[in-house]
């Protein structure tokens, strides 16, 4: 703790550096858990309760990552599914279903033909 030394090698420098980043990625899930799920407003009177309650906000946590990072290709990839039909404006699908029906880009001239 306190002021580094003067004389600080490259490597030290980098460790430093790697673990600093380390520790802003922690703090940050911390400050989700916090405002996204509830960690703050965890007011149990034991502290096996407490930490029960911790742990299984950690747990949504994790699953809601585990499923963001299965279903984000899903909806990149693939968004004429079922999900992309359900959660995208009507007017935007229905536009672009006549768009792709009625409509035709000519290369050339770069205007649109009918």
């Amino acid at each position: 703790m306190g002021r580094p030394p003067k004389n600080q090698s490259a490597e030290l420098k980098k460790q430093a550096k790697l673990d600093e980043n380390f520790r802003n990625c922690i703090e940050g899930k911390f400050g989700q858990a916090k405002r996204r799920f509830g960690l703050n407003r965890v007011m149990a009177k034991l502290s096996e309760t407490a930490e029960t309650s911790m742990a299984i906000t950690f747990l949504v946590v994790n699953l809601s990552t585990l499923l963001r990072q299965v279903l984000l290709p899903f909806f990149v990839h693939n968004q004429k599914s079922l999900f992309f039909f359900l959660f995208s404006s009507p007017v935007l699908i229905f536009l672009a279903d006549y768009k792709q029906a009625h409509l035709s880009f000519d290369k050339h001239d770069f205007s649109l033909a009918s």
